[in-house]
């Protein structure tokens, strides 16, 4: 994963509670083993009609929303399976921050292990962020993830919280394995004081 203290992106409004990953990513796209390729598969039902045709009027299909990388959402994000490939899906197509109230806490903890960066805030806060979106084409924030504070060119300025542990993942890069890898020389001197003979 690339580590960052700094994004800023497009934002798009995804206005639906209760998103579950089968919505997110179809199950019949499941059957790659690779991380990456699920991008174009992404909220497919909605996105396209049953004979694959594009549906235009469908908010992320819309010219303004192409090349967004911040998506807005509503409550319990993520729910239903707990598919990492619905992370794989949102990350390939170029989302790096999602915001919404709540979220499924399989889905919260695989954004993480996958450097997405989920970002919870109230709902009073996210009708005002739906509505400057929706009003302000190419409207974009600057996610500052090292001060926890989410900026935009209106002067708007949001504090969030976040575990320190999953900031300083996502700040170095880091997945599980690697942060337990950084604990190789401890993990080899415990091994060497339990060895069976």
């Amino acid at each position: 994963m690339k580590p960052y203290k700094k994004f800023t992106g497009i934002v798009s409004p995804f206005d639906r509670m209760n998103v579950d990953t089968d919505a997110i990513i179809p199950k019949q796209f499941l059957k790659r083993i690779e991380r990456t390729g699920f991008g174009e598969y992404l909220f497919y039902e909605f996105r396209f009609d049953q004979s694959g045709k594009l549906i235009t009027d469908f908010i992320l299909n819309q010219e303004r929303y192409q090349g967004t990388s911040i998506l807005l959402s509503r409550a319990n994000f993520g729910c239903g399976s707990s598919r990492e490939h619905a992370p794989w899906a949102l990350s390939d197509y170029g989302y790096k921050v999602i915001i919404a109230p709540s979220y499924a806490d399989i889905f919260y903890n695989n954004c993480f292990n996958n450097g997405i960066l989920p970002i919870t805030l109230t709902g009073d806060i996210m009708d005002g962020l739906f509505e400057k979106c929706e009003n302000e084409p190419g409207y974009s924030m600057e996610v500052d993830l090292e001060n926890l504070v989410i900026k935009d060119s209106d002067g708007l300025v949001i504090e969030f919280e976040l575990e320190s542990s999953r900031q300083e993942k996502l700040l170095k890069g880091l997945d599980d394995i690697s942060m337990t890898l950084a604990h190789i020389d401890k993990i080899k001197a415990f091994e060497l004081t339990h060895i069976i003979y």
